[in-house]
C-alpha cells in the first residue's frame, strides 16, 4: 500500500529553502515574510474599504486611514502573542511543562490560528474602545482582510514542508521531506485555497454587491463561520499534530476540528445579532 502511495506522487515537492535570504547573520524566513505580506496587503485593502464611504452605514466610514495605520502594531502583537500562547495551551502544554524555556523558542515553530484569532480579537476590542470606533465595524474591517494572511501563511507552511496532509494516492499528492517516503495530501494548499482565496472572494461579494458593511457584524460573523467550516473540512485531509493524534479514540477527530466548532456557533450568533440590530434600527 505505502509503496503504491509513493508511486502515485506525481507532484514534486518544490524543496524551496525555508530561508528566503540572509543579511549577514540574520536569516529571513519565508514564514516571516508571509506574515509581513499578509499584514501589509490586508492593511492596504482595509484602507481602500475605509476610503469608500458608500460601503458603510450612513455613508461614513467609522474608521480612518490614520487609525488603521496605528492599528497595524496592535494587530501584529495580538496575532503573534496570541498565536504563540494558543499553540502552547492547545497543542504543546506537556512539552512546555517539562521544559519551560520551550515557551519562548519561537524559532522552533509553533503558532496556532485559533490563539492568534483570540489575540487579534482582544487587540481589536481594546483599540476600538480607545479610539471610539464601533467594535463590530472594527471586527468587520479586520475580518474582511484576514484571508490574505491565511493565504500567505499556508503557502509558507507548504514551502517549509510542515503541517502536511494524510497519506494519499491522489495524482497531486506530494512526498514531503519531513513526512516520510510516502505521498501525502498537500493540505496546506487546500487551506490556502479555501481559507484564503475562496473566503476573501465570498466576503468581497458580500461587501461590494450586498453592502454587508452597512450591517455591522455580518462580515465578521461570516468570516468566522466560513473559516471554521473550511478548517474542519481540510482537517479530514490533514495529518493531526503528532503530540496529540486523533482525539477521543477516533481515527478522524482532531484538535483543529474541536477548536473550530465553537467558532461556528459564535459566527452564527454574530450574523443573527447583526440582522436583529439592523431590523430594530429600521423600525426605530
Amino acid at each position: 500500500m505505502y509503496e503504491a502511495l509513493h508511486l502515485f506522487a506525481l507532484m514534486p515537492f518544490p524543496n524551496i529553502d525555508p530561508v528566503a535570504f540572509s543579511i549577514g547573520p540574520l536569516a529571513i524566513h519565508w514564514y516571516g515574510l508571509a506574515y509581513v505580506a499578509g499584514i501589509m496587503l490586508g492593511w492596504f485593502y482595509a484602507r481602500r474599504l475605509a476610503a469608500n464611504a458608500s460601503l458603510w452605514r450612513d455613508g461614513q466610514s467609522p474608521i480612518t486611514a490614520v487609525q488603521l495605520d496605528d492599528f497595524l502594531v496592535w494587530v501584529a502583537a495580538g496575532i503573534v502573542l496570541g498565536g504563540r500562547i494558543g499553540y502552547i495551551l492547545f497543542y504543546d502544554m506537556a512539552a512546555v511543562a517539562a521544559n519551560p524555556i520551550r515557551a519562548i523558542e519561537i524559532w522552533n515553530g509553533g503558532m496556532s490560528f485559533h490563539g492568534g484569532f483570540i489575540g487579534a480579537t482582544i487587540a481589536m476590542i481594546i483599540f476600538a474602545r480607545r479610539n471610539a470606533i464601533p467594535v463590530w465595524s472594527m471586527f468587520d474591517t479586520v475580518a474582511a482582510v484576514v484571508p490574505f494572511g491565511l493565504f500567505f501563511g499556508r503557502i509558507a507552511n507548504f514551502i517549509n514542508g510542515e503541517l502536511w496532509g494524510r497519506l494519499s494516492s491522489a495524482p497531486w499528492a506530494v512526498v514531503f521531506p519531513t513526512g516520510g517516503p510516502f505521498a501525502r495530501h498537500p493540505s496546506q494548499l487546500y487551506e490556502a485555497g479555501l481559507e484564503g482565496i475562496v473566503l476573501v472572494l465570498v466576503l468581497a461579494l458580500l461587501i461590494f454587491r450586498f453592502k454587508a458593511l452597512k450591517v455591522p457584524g455580518t462580515i465578521a460573523g461570516t468570516f468566522v463561520v466560513g473559516y471554521a467550516l473550511c478548517r474542519i473540512f481540510v482537517e479530514f485531509f490533514r495529518e493531526p499534530d503528532a503530540q496529540l493524534g486523533y482525539l477521543l479514540g477516533t481515527n478522524w477527530l482532531t484538535m483543529g476540528m474541536v477548536l473550530s466548532l465553537p467558532m461556528i456557533a459564535a459566527g452564527l450568533w454574530a450574523i443573527v445579532r447583526a440582522r436583529a440590530a439592523a431590523t430594530s434600527a429600521a423600525k426605530a
